[in-house]
């Protein structure tokens, strides 16, 4: 069950309003890594998870906390929008023609629907999507995709953290800094302590079987690309991250093999085919008569 408890984890209160930057945090509330989407994708994780013990209540534990940064974001985007005066930004727009043009397709509903709020939405408007969510049962694929959310968070808030002067902010920018800081270094961890215990390894899933897989082109790096310094990583040559294999390299592909023919689906589909309209069109009749 939740609980709610009418405190914040941090402070978030700014020093002044500021439409302009509470669009911009919009981002990281409810953009791709935003706080919706990591707090709802570790939920969702934990949700799925097929064992109980550490790395199920690791997923609660850290999903619960980001449901707090949800919060945090949220009402320091509604502060910095509480006070805000509407001539604001066209004063903003007036005084900047670069500004002026960007903002000639501004999200206003933070104003006409959410009444001067903060909206489950990124910087341009667009809704939170529940597609932005990663949880597939596979506890390794999913921590390391949980890596990657933290990092591309924070690259996120560190820009944003240049983009404002306002102290109470980047108080708060501080903060979810080192945090994503603490979940970086946490899931890469839970993700080598996944592979050391053997509940999990690379490739992933360990668990099909290689024999299914043709196997002489598992660690082949085929380079599709006119670039060579490629080569000279220790991706294209040595042993493979899994243990199992010798990478090599190859410049370009040496297999190929004929186009099919074109698809030739139902006339009813009325695609554009090779055939005389006429014929399809009596195709189409006919399919229907026999249906």
């Amino acid at each position: 069950m939740f609980f709610h408890k009418q405190e914040l984890q941090f402070t978030s209160t700014p020093d002044k309003p500021d439409a302009l930057f509470a669009r911009r945090l919009q981002e990281v509330l409810g953009g791709q890594y935003g706080e919706i989407t990591v707090a709802m994708q570790y939920g969702f994780q934990a949700w799925n998870a097929h064992i109980p013990g550490k790395y199920r209540d690791l997923l609660y534990g850290i999903g619960s906390e980001e449901f707090g940064h949800v919060e945090m974001l949220a009402i320091m985007i509604a502060q910095l929008l509480e006070k805000a005066p509407v001539e604001q930004s066209e004063a903003a727009a007036a005084s900047d023609p670069v500004l002026g043009a960007v903002m000639g397709g501004m999200d206003v509903q933070s104003a006409i629907v959410a009444g001067a709020g903060a909206r489950p939405v990124d910087s341009n408007g667009n809704p939170w999507q529940g597609s932005y969510i990663t949880a597939s049962g596979n506890l390794l694929a999913d921590f390391t995709a949980n890596a990657n959310a933290e990092m591309q968070g924070r690259v996120q808030v560190a820009r944003l953290y240049h983009m404002t002067d306002d102290k109470g902010v980047r108080d708060m920018l501080s903060f979810l800094l080192a945090r994503d800081t603490m979940h970086q270094n946490q899931w890469i961890r839970a993700a080598q302590e996944l592979r050391e215990e053997g509940v999990e390894d690379i490739p992933v899933p360990m668990n099909f079987p290689l024999s299914n897989e043709a196997r002489e082109h598992s660690y082949k790096y085929i380079n599709f690309s006119d670039g060579q310094t490629a080569a000279e990583g220790s991706w294209a040559s040595g042993p493979t991250p899994d243990g199992k294999g010798e990478f090599t390299y190859q410049d370009g592909p040496d297999t190929s093999v004929p186009m099919p023919p074109p698809t030739q689906p139902d006339p009813r589909f009325f695609g554009t085919d090779a055939k005389p309209n006429i014929i399809d069109k009596a195709e189409g009749v006919i399919k229907d008569k026999l249906s």
